[in-house]
């Protein structure tokens, strides 16, 4: 399996429109350092799955054709902004999967185009796409919003944004099981008061590391104080920060 990180960053991205914090200002000086809507592909036998739409230029990064299905995590807009102008494609079927529709924009479902959102998934129900073995897994958000397992030939993977700790179910599903790599919300840094309480800051990754024993585990979902933080803190053994445009060979 390889997964690519498009995106990386929480739903402000980095640099923040306006702001003139360390993060950000080193960020307008080195654009390597950006971070754009978290999102993600995974590519096996030929095949490509996006994961989450938030990236505006979808039509531009995947020539017609090229688009297995779409994984969702949830219907915040900076995870399905760009199906908006996708669906107007023509002469395609890109089926999309993630939880229950009710909860999309009704502009969104109203006019699908050539997005089809009748695949129905169940929490903890295996499928199969690309000879990849998926398992949505419920995760602990603001809206219904679901991570997922990826297995193929003994390989495990975790791609859990966006998420504050998980579900009681999820975590005793993926604590009993061997994981190779968790990708995994971390937007805030330890210790910073008064922040949303819908994603993870570093002290919530570690208490899920240390629950779960990856081998590997990856931030994404970065917003710009975890940024700031990192520039003069030291991550714990085995957990690294995702950037965009990421390739993560498992």
């Amino acid at each position: 399996m390889k997964f690519t990180l498009l995106g990386t960053g929480s739903v402000k991205g980095c640099p923040v429109y306006g702001c003139d914090c360390p993060a950000c200002i080193n960020t307008l000086m080195n654009p390597f350092l950006t971070r754009r809507s978290a999102s993600a592909t995974l590519e096996s036998e030929g095949e490509l799955i996006l994961i989450d739409a938030g990236l505006t230029d979808l039509e531009d990064r995947f020539p017609a054709g090229t688009l297995r299905q779409i994984l969702l995590t949830h219907y915040h807009m900076d995870h399905i902004a760009g199906l908006f102008s996708l669906r107007w494609g023509r002469a395609l079927n890109i089926p999309v999967y993630g939880p229950d529709c009710d909860d999309a924009p009704v502009e969104l479902i109203k006019h699908t185009g050539i997005l089809d959102f009748t695949q129905a998934i169940t929490p903890f129900a295996r499928f199969l796409s690309a000879g990849i073995e998926i398992t949505p897994l419920p995760l602990k958000h603001s809206r219904p919003t679901y991570g997922y397992q990826f297995r193929q030939n003994g390989k495990n993977v975790i791609y859990l944004t966006d998420t504050l700790g998980l579900p009681d179910e999820t975590l005793t599903y993926l604590a009993r099981d061997s994981i190779d790599v968790m990708i995994i919300d971390c937007s805030y840094p330890p210790n910073l008061e008064n922040f949303p309480g819908a994603h993870n800051s570093l002290t919530d990754v570690i208490h899920l590391h240390e629950a779960i024993h990856p081998a590997r585990t990856i931030l994404t979902h970065i917003g710009h104080e975890m940024d700031h933080w990192m520039s003069t803190n030291t991550l714990p053994e085995n957990i690294e920060p995702g950037h965009d445009g990421m390739v993560i060979m498992v």
